[in-house]
């Protein structure tokens, strides 16, 4: 096994196609397809399954091609501390779940970093995929939050999949609304109050578990729901329909605008939020930057 076989595995895997993945690393189709039989032989594994409409990964070819991408970041590890002047850009991306303060620390890192070395990319995305980009090294860094209700569950799915939760900070519970609505000049809000609103809560598709939510106090019975699956819409729903979604208070003005209002909610509620990671791999030199960036916030905590 070698790493050009390794790099072979994982272009194939990203273009979801031995043609394209050719074209792209500039070698021949049976020249490629030959160096994945033969790493196939030499693993006794499958990773693609082969067909006129193109390649399909299977669960055990999932499994290696996240050791695979392991690999090959320890690998530009070492190629980023000894190895200079690298001409190719560095690669660096961040899942998370829908939070405007990890999107904040993304700008701020892209900005000190520039755009001509590196290629960022950040994934505001579900609760699963969150740790399943992680686990599969698409991601280096993955940003959810924990609590007394989903920690142990969250906990085992980290745990059985490789992966670490970091703690970043404590926070209670906010309700997060557009300054119009009724309940923005209270100085704290009661769990009853709730109920004359439409809560917002983020789709999680064939995942849709309440250990998966991203709010709080997801078991409650409430009188009005309504599922969305991006922050834009949210903010929308806020001002249209005097809608809600509970979160940790650290409100990002620069970026949502200033017609937002996060007021404490009479809760003993707290959340954790914190970054997930590979075990035992350590962060690159951008990794350990953005949590630097997120570690910020602390200060800001309501």
């Amino acid at each position: 096994m070698t790493l050009q076989q390794l790099r072979y595995a994982v272009a194939i895997a990203e273009h979801k196609s031995i043609n394209k993945a050719a074209s792209d690393l500039f070698v021949s189709q049976p020249s490629l397809s030959n160096s994945m039989k033969d790493l196939e032989n030499e693993i006794h594994t499958t990773i693609f399954v082969r067909s006129n409409k193109g390649i399909v990964i299977t669960p055990e070819g999932e499994e290696f091609l996240g050791y695979a991408r392991q690999m090959l970041d320890h690998y530009r590890l070492i190629e980023d501390r000894y190895v200079e002047n690298a001409e190719s850009k560095k690669k660096f991306s961040v899942s998370t779940q829908h939070y405007s303060f990890a999107v904040e620390a993304f700008i701020e890192l892209a900005k000190n970093f520039g755009m001509e070395k590196y290629e960022f990319a950040i994934h505001e995305t579900k609760t699963s995929e969150v740790i399943e980009n992680v686990r599969l090294s698409k991601s280096e860094i993955g940003i959810l939050y924990k609590n007394d209700f989903n920690g142990k569950f969250i906990d085992k799915i980290l745990r059985d999949n490789g992966l670490e939760f970091v703690s970043l900070f404590e926070c209670g519970i906010y309700v997060y609304m557009s300054k119009w609505n009724p309940m923005a000049d209270r100085e704290i809000i009661e769990l009853e109050d709730l109920q004359n609103f439409p809560c917002l809560s983020f789709e999680q598709g064939d995942n849709n578990s309440f250990y998966f939510a991203e709010e709080v106090l997801s078991t409650l019975d409430y009188r009005q729901i309504i599922k969305a699956d991006d922050r834009a819409t949210f903010l929308n729903l806020m001002v249209g329909l005097n809608g809600y979604t509970l979160c940790s208070g650290i409100i990002c003005s620069e970026l949502n605008g200033d017609e937002y209002i996060a007021v404490p909610l009479n809760t003993e509620e707290r959340m954790n939020i914190g970054y997930i990671k590979r075990m035992e791999m350590p962060l690159s030199r951008l990794g350990e930057k953005y949590v630097e960036e997120l570690e910020k916030y602390r200060e800001k905590v309501l």
